[in-house]
């Protein structure tokens, strides 16, 4: 038995689970064989015929010889040389209650009576977040413009006086008193373009709007996710962590019996630092998932008892990558704030060509002097000899060029974001499902029998250790799988711009 189960090692040796499990089967045999020798035992003792004394074989030591030294090196008190090594499993059946349900990532994680929804929170950032507030007063100020953009040019009044000191009968200098009025009056159609300038710009700010808008669900959402994956890894870490200190509690009982030794008792008590090390991370992770995520919602100061609750297992998704992208390009609003940058840059180029034109000022005026009334009137032509506005005509036109450019940018960046989303999403999962229909149920079993194994003496310590650690490290990974995969979901109805959970 114990060379075939010392080759089993040798040969499994980089495949902790594998070796779990060959080590374990191997030991069923003998554990069989056991078994049966008990059943004779109990039929003999009903009937009161003892079995017979099997011959002692030459040079086999006695129940009260000395302790051997690897006894004396775990701590184990003498035991029987003819006892199996689960002799003590009755005392042990004895003092352990049935092990628990092992945890299940797959379990939505529990949650506290008015904990919120994904949708909840979407709405809430919506609302109150202090990014997207200040956006929307930058857009109402923006939308302010097209008043100013609108307006006509004020006429001007002047009244002036001179000698009014002198009286009208003075021949050599008479008083006089005159008003003007003039006016400025714009050719070219300026007004016409500065409107469609300041509603342009005004298209194209609500437009970043709404992508600022969509940038803050994307980072509310991946908060969500990655709050309910540190709540699940907490459930789990604390599930584990409360399971394993009931085995090392048994443990303690069969090391107290005899059953194992101190070295395999201690080396099982040192492994309680690594769960606790996981639950205290998961904690930590937890608690500031939930302050960035408040922190986006627009609270002013995180509270403690803030929680929220979903599903931890992704859906599926039945939407193809063609319709995504058509989906796409209808409702990026980074892609159409690109196409109303070009209505600015077109809205500019005219408006820099109007201005331009000559711009005639034409005054009219009243006059008094002494007992006399007179008319007038003045035009005033400024002639654009020098200065016809051309280096803002040829900045105007470089700009609307440039706008085309951003637009075929913005484009190609809104395929591409789709197409890398949607690989994402479907390797992602791909891999949750593997983990969720084959994965965790086989680490909880290979898990399962290396306990029952160790238990009875199948398998030894470091086998018993290495799928522990799987098992934990599967469990951490499934949880992982999960998280990818709604990353990818949220990834996905960010680069296509409305929402493919369905």
């Amino acid at each position: 038995m114990s060379r075939r189960f010392f080759m089993s090692r040798r040969t499994f040796s980089h495949c902790p689970l594998t070796r779990s499990v060959a080590a374990a089967l191997l030991f069923a045999a003998p554990l069989a064989h056991a078994q049966t020798t008990q059943q004779i035992q109990q039929q003999q003792v009903q009937t009161q015929q003892p079995l017979p004394a099997a011959p002692a074989p030459v040079g086999t030591p006695s129940a009260q010889q000395t302790e051997t030294p690897q006894q004396q090196l775990n701590g184990a008190p003498l035991a029987s040389p003819t006892a199996h090594p689960g002799a003590n499993n009755n005392t042990l059946e004895q003092i352990a209650p049935p092990p628990p349900p092992p945890p299940d990532p797959r379990r939505n994680p529990p949650a506290r009576p008015g904990a919120l929804t994904l949708e909840q929170v979407v709405t809430l950032a919506r609302n109150a977040n202090p990014a997207l507030l200040a956006a929307r007063r930058n857009l109402d100020a923006t939308r302010a413009q097209e008043l100013q953009a609108g307006v006509r040019v004020n006429p001007n009044v002047t009244i002036a006086g001179q000698e009014v000191t002198l009286g009208q009968s003075n021949p050599a200098s008479p008083y006089t008193y005159e008003a003007e009025v003039s006016r400025l009056f714009e050719r070219g159609e300026k007004r016409r373009w500065r409107l469609e300038s300041a509603r342009a710009t005004t298209a194209q700010t609500d437009a970043q709007l709404r992508d600022q808008e969509r940038s803050t669900v994307l980072a509310v959402k991946q908060q969500f996710v990655t709050m309910l994956v540190a709540k699940a890894s907490v459930a789990l870490a604390d599930t584990n962590l409360a399971d394993f200190r009931r085995e090392v509690a048994i443990n303690h009982d069969r090391y107290q019996a005899g059953d194992i030794g101190k070295l395999d008792f201690e080396r099982l008590d040192l492994q309680l630092a690594q769960f606790e090390s996981d639950q205290s991370s998961a904690q930590i992770n937890l608690r500031q998932a939930s302050d960035q995520l408040q922190t986006l919602i627009g609270a002013e100061t995180p509270r403690v008892d803030f929680d929220i609750q979903g599903d931890i297992v992704p859906p599926d998704l039945t939407l193809d990558l063609a319709t995504l992208d058509t989906r796409a390009l209808a409702n990026r609003p980074d892609y159409q704030a690109a196409i109303a940058g070009v209505a600015v840059a077109d809205a500019g180029v005219k408006l820099a060509y109007a201005n331009g034109t000559t711009d005639p000022t034409l005054e009219g005026e009243y006059d008094r002097t002494s007992i006399y009334n007179s008319a007038g009137f003045n035009v005033s032509i400024p002639l654009r000899i020098f200065d016809r506005n051309q280096g803002n005509k040829k900045t105007s036109e470089y700009t609307a060029q440039a706008s085309r450019f951003t637009v075929v940018a913005a484009k190609n960046q809104a395929l591409s974001d789709v197409d890398q989303a949607y690989v994402a999403y479907t390797q992602s999962r791909s891999l949750s499902a593997r983990y969720n229909a084959h994965y965790l149920d086989e680490a909880q079993d290979v898990l399962s029998i290396a306990q029952f194994a160790y238990q009875h003496g199948g398998i030894a310590l470091i086998d018993y250790l290495d799928a522990l650690r799987d098992s934990r490290q599967t469990t951490s990974d499934a949880l992982q799988a999960y998280a990818a995969t709604w990353l990818a979901i949220h990834q996905l109805s960010y680069a296509a711009a409305f929402e493919v959970q369905p």
